[in-house]
């Protein structure tokens, strides 16, 4: 009988303390979360300089998404809670502008419908795949994730002119990435849960129950 072998990306850390430099940028992100909302909608989101400093908050917390994950690979800082804990602080800072936006009436709420929808969605799936292992960013969600930012960024800065246009567009592709790259991790997911370790031998198992009982 050949070896299983195990799926690496479904052992989790069991060394590395939850509490590490990259942990706490995660959730210094989630903590700018609540101000970043309350900037934004300061006097109806007509004040421009509290839309400048909305847009630093918002910029400083995407910067520290960056980090948080490159820290945490380079000094082996990856823990299950990391794994969980900065999609989620990703999904409330995009869904508080998206939110945002739509409230102040410069996003249609369709479009954050959709996104917050494809997001939602993404997390769920997370948790049903985690006990098989845990998806890796594609390139194209990485791709999406910056698009999506530089296309909030901009509606985030009182902008107008061609740059105001310019947004429109930015945002376009951005959506487009979401809906692409949100059904390639439901296939992703479907995949993994079919192949995994895990999966691989509740087939095994169940395969000999039926001989046993044959």
């Amino acid at each position: 009988m050949t070896a299983l072998v195990p799926d690496p990306a479904g052992i989790p850390p069991q060394t590395v303390k939850v509490v590490n430099v990259a942990n706490a940028l995660t959730m210094m992100r989630m903590a700018l979360v609540p101000v970043f909302a309350v900037v934004l909608l300061y006097s109806d989101g007509t004040d421009e300089q509290a839309r400048v400093l909305a847009w630093a908050i918002f910029a400083v917390a995407v910067v520290t998404d960056h980090f948080d994950g490159r820290i945490a690979r380079k000094r082996g800082l990856i823990t299950n809670f990391g794994k969980l804990a900065d999609p989620i602080a990703d999904k409330a800072l995009t869904g508080t502008a998206l939110v945002g936006l739509s409230v102040l009436g410069e996003l249609p709420w369709w479009v954050t419908v959709v996104i917050l929808g494809r997001e939602l969605g993404v997390t769920l799936l997370r948790f049903w795949v985690i006990r098989h292992g845990v998806i890796p960013a594609s390139r194209g969600g990485k791709l999406k994730t910056l698009v999506q930012a530089v296309a909030i960024g901009l509606y985030i800065l009182p902008l107008s002119g061609f740059l105001g246009s310019l947004r429109w567009w930015v945002m376009a592709v951005a959506f487009l990435l979401t809906v692409v790259t949100g059904l390639d991790y439901v296939a992703r997911a479907v995949t993994l849960r079919q192949t995994s370790d895990r999966a691989r031998l509740k087939r095994l198992a169940r395969s000999t129950q039926r001989e046993n009982g044959s």
